[in-house]
């Protein structure tokens, strides 16, 4: 699985963040899901996993609208939640070893807030090398809209589920990623590739290592060929 992948990075980090709100320059990260995954010394695939909920900034309070979608609560930010120092320190070391993939759907979200949550604490430089993979944009090249996570799961038929929880929607990208990997072997041509609507351009600031190209609903030709 993910092949050509593993002959260019010696691990592949899926990622997906749940957060307060939808601006990252205002909001912050709740929740923090990740599945690693690399190849042992044996060369056989392995796994890790990381599932943080975050807590917000002291006088922040979640909105029942986020509570609603995600099903996280402020008790159980106040209860579980981890200070974002430690947060932090996961990402960092996740980062800033080896040669990392880093893939998420819809990576221009996760990735900005990311940037802002890391650059807090003067972090944001372990970023800098780190390719990327929009999961997003290989879909989008694969089938018709819809595009959300959850139509991407079940156009695939996949067992994993999109919940709006951070792990649970990141093993949903890996195992997405595979599928269309068996479907066509062209994700290498993806990275550091993100499309984008052009009716309402990229949201949010854009990422320098990034080539953005316009990836409207009616598909005609693949985004890297554009």
């Amino acid at each position: 699985m993910l092949n050509r992948l593993f002959e260019q990075f010696d691990s592949i980090i899926f990622l997906d963040v749940e957060t307060s709100g939808l601006d990252p320059k205002e909001e912050e990260i709740i929740e923090l899901g990740i599945l690693r995954v690399f190849r042992d010394g044996c060369g056989e695939l392995s796994e890790e996993k990381v599932s943080l909920l975050i807590r917000l900034s002291e006088g922040r309070q979640l909105s029942g609208t986020i509570t609603k979608i995600t099903g996280i609560t402020q008790a159980m930010l106040d209860s579980d939640g981890v200070e974002k120092e430690l947060a932090c320190d996961v990402l960092t070391a996740m980062f800033g070893t080896g040669k990392p993939l880093l893939v998420a759907y819809n990576a221009q979200f996760d990735l900005c807030f990311l940037y802002y949550f890391l650059r807090t604490f003067g972090k944001e430089g372990v970023m800098q090398n780190v390719k990327m993979l929009d999961a997003l944009t290989v879909y989008k090249d694969r089938r018709d809209y819809p595009h959300r996570l959850e139509n991407a799961v079940a156009a695939y038929a996949l067992e994993t589920k999109n919940t709006h929880r951070a792990v649970d929607d990141a093993i949903a990208t890996y195992s997405l990623l595979c599928v269309m990997e068996d479907e066509q072997d062209d994700l290498d041509r993806y990275i550091n590739l993100f499309g984008f609507n052009p009716k309402f351009g990229v949201s949010g600031p854009k990422i320098s290592s990034v080539k953005y190209v316009p990836q409207p609903y009616t598909r005609t030709q693949k985004a890297y060929e554009l």
